[in-house]
């Protein structure tokens, strides 16, 4: 007689299996019972096999250390001359500068990436020598994690140590990063960033999300449906500065060696517009989707988790609420997320944290490839995981380096205009993101194009980053700028402030490759879409498809569009997205026509007159 044993499935119970085993049988209980032994004896074979490899539980290489970046190998650092002391200093400033202020060190280990460990009393050695390194170059360190890889032969762990070095704020050149925040509606997104800025728990009610929001109608409904920011910093030593500690966003600038910005972005499917605005017009670095546990994927999730993949930013996933469901709950919302981000169509490795070394490992892995997609689950009620987020963003590196930065500081400078507002005693001041080149107090720019195709002439007064004064603002920042008494009038979202060296070009008409994301019927030539280019936002016609008369979805082509309303400035290779209804759309500008269309739009707005 058989005894089969059914696991999962197949209706059987563990009574079942017990009265199976204890029923007598001819001749096969010596059969069982021989087994029974040698599956006894493989068990503590594999005991034995695990005791002998728990030692080398981390993987005994690194990839090869890289001439270029902020990641530094060392194999000790115990007791170094004078001379050697002051070639590790100079070393030290350059993974500084390659990380724009930041470097991460990995002692214990040779260049090629060996892991080979120190003893005790060497990584303390080595570790007062780095102290001392970053003093010189005025920085501290902070221990991220040690871990062992070996024992030597008298029995002594060895160990390696991955060291964060940080450069102390001065003259307000703090590093950076902004990051957008998705999610569907009530997903707990305004909440999870005042309780990360504001430094207090929410009480389960929203109370933490009330000094985010920038008009009545968003705290009476508690939806937001505008673009808002807030900072969250970190100092020198890696502890977070937000408003718990300071009274103002200009003492947390000034304490701060690192800044994260967050645009807090609209979840509700009406200000889908606004939505797709703060993505391609802030140039975030990173986008953090807001799944609500409870709710799973619903809403607006899909529709934000693949604008952002469209755009290529780099995403991570926060699963927040797990305070209000159970552990079972929580992990079927993880899973789907895991289904849905391992399709064909994402191709990402999701990857949970569950601890402090899960989240220095994600924050590492995450700005290396992109396709980690690192999953956080916690709550903004009870505090759960919160601090995993914390370590994650302060170990979070800039995706460009500091030779990338350089080469668009040389340009000329660029500001992309995207808010306008009115300041008393102020005057006119306008909100953006330099671009590229440099931009002082009291420079001379022109700004345009008006709706005539023009460009003004205008003065900067005065600057501010992060709501605290600036002198000088360099390309990849966000600032706002008073222009004193320039008329507002003149001034829409989507102009660009520009040097007069430039001699700007316009266009009404321009061509892009694109690939139809979804379409309903056939996308064929006079259909009308909402463009999307970094801060443009404008209706344009579909003037032809080269090649083809028409597109279904997930075809690609060449096609030129003419805006509607007014020229606007391009640049080649800029990255557009297009929208109507459902049609959606990507692709980069591939050429512009600057003047081929000015006397057909003339001809079509006095036969429009005419018409009426």
């Amino acid at each position: 007689m058989d005894v089969r044993i059914s696991v999962a499935g197949g209706g059987t119970t563990p009574a079942d299996v017990r009265s199976n085993l204890q029923r007598p049988s001819s001749g096969n209980g010596r059969r069982m019972s021989s087994k029974k032994t040698r599956s006894k004896k493989g068990k503590r074979r594999k005991r034995r096999r695990s005791k002998k490899t728990k030692i080398n539980k981390t993987p005994p290489y690194l990839p090869p250390e890289a001439e270029e970046g902020n990641i530094e190998y060392k194999l000790k650092l115990v007791n170094p001359t004078q001379c050697r002391f002051e070639h590790l200093a100079t070393q030290l400033k350059w993974r500084l500068q390659e990380g724009r202020g930041e470097a991460v060190y990995q002692i214990g280990v040779e260049d090629n990436g060996l892991l080979v460990g120190l003893s005790e009393g060497d990584m303390r050695a080595s570790l007062k020598t780095l102290r001392r390194m970053a003093e010189k170059v005025g920085a501290d360190i902070t221990l991220l994690r040690e871990r062992e890889v070996d024992y030597d032969l008298d029995g002594n762990c060895r160990k390696i140590a991955e060291v964060l070095v940080r450069k102390v704020p001065d003259d307000q050149q703090f590093l950076d990063l902004r990051v957008a925040v998705l999610g569907n509606v009530d997903s707990g997104k305004s909440t999870l960033l005042g309780v990360l800025t504001q430094g207090e728990l929410d009480n389960g009610r929203g109370r933490a999300r009330l000094n985010l929001f920038r008009h009545l109608h968003e705290i009476q409904t508690g939806r937001t449906s505008s673009i808002s920011f807030e900072i969250l910093g970190f100092n020198s030593k890696g502890e977070v500065v937000n408003y718990s500690d300071s009274r103002t966003a200009e003492e947390i600038c000034e304490s701060s060696s690192k800044m994260i910005t967050f645009i807090d972005l609209a979840g509700h499917h009406k200000y889908l517009k606004t939505t797709i605005f703060g993505l391609t017009s802030y140039c975030p670095d990173f986008a953090m989707l807001v799944v609500s546990a409870n709710t799973g994927i619903v809403g607006t999730t899909r529709e934000h988790l693949g604008l952002a993949m469209a755009l290529k930013v780099p995403i991570f996933i926060v699963v927040s609420k797990v305070d209000l469901c159970a552990r079972g709950t929580v992990e079927r919302t993880v899973r789907q997320l895991e289904h849905v981000l391992k399709l064909p169509g994402c191709n990402k490795v999701p990857m949970v944290v569950a601890c402090p070394d899960d989240a220095v490992t994600a924050a590492q892995q995450f700005a290396q490839s992109s396709s980690i997609t690192p999953i956080f689950t916690l709550s903004s009620v009870s505090g759960d995981n919160l601090d995993l987020v914390k370590v994650f963003f302060n170990i979070l590196p800039p995706l460009s380096n500091s030779k990338e930065q350089e080469e668009l500081m040389q340009q000329l400078t660029e500001f992309q205009v995207d808010e306008i507002y009115t300041v008393p005693d102020v005057g006119t001041v306008v909100g953006g993101t330099l671009y590229s080149g440099v931009c002082c107090e009291g420079e001379r720019l022109v700004v345009g194009p008006t709706d005539e195709g023009r460009f003004l002439k205008l003065k900067v007064g005065s600057i501010q980053r992060n709501r605290s004064a600036c002198r000088v603002l360099r390309a990849g920042q966000a600032a706002t700028l008073a222009l004193g008494n320039f008329d507002r009038s003149l001034l829409r979202k989507g102009m660009v402030m520009v040097s007069p060296k430039m001699n700007p070009t316009i266009c009404w008409q321009f061509e892009a490759a694109i690939v139809l994301l979804f379409h309903a019927k056939t996308f064929r030539r006079g259909f009308q879409v909402t463009v999307h280019v970094g801060n443009i936002r404008q209706t344009a016609t579909v003037d032809c498809l080269h090649g083809k008369e028409e597109l279904r979805t997930g075809e690609r082509a060449v096609v030129c569009f003419r805006f509607i309303k007014h020229p606007e400035y391009l640049r080649m290779g800029a990255k557009l997205l297009f929208r109507e209804g459902v049609t959606k759309g990507i692709g980069h500008v591939t050429s512009l026509l600057p003047n081929s269309h000015d006397q057909n739009h003339t001809h079509d707005q006095n036969q429009r007159k005419m018409d009426g």
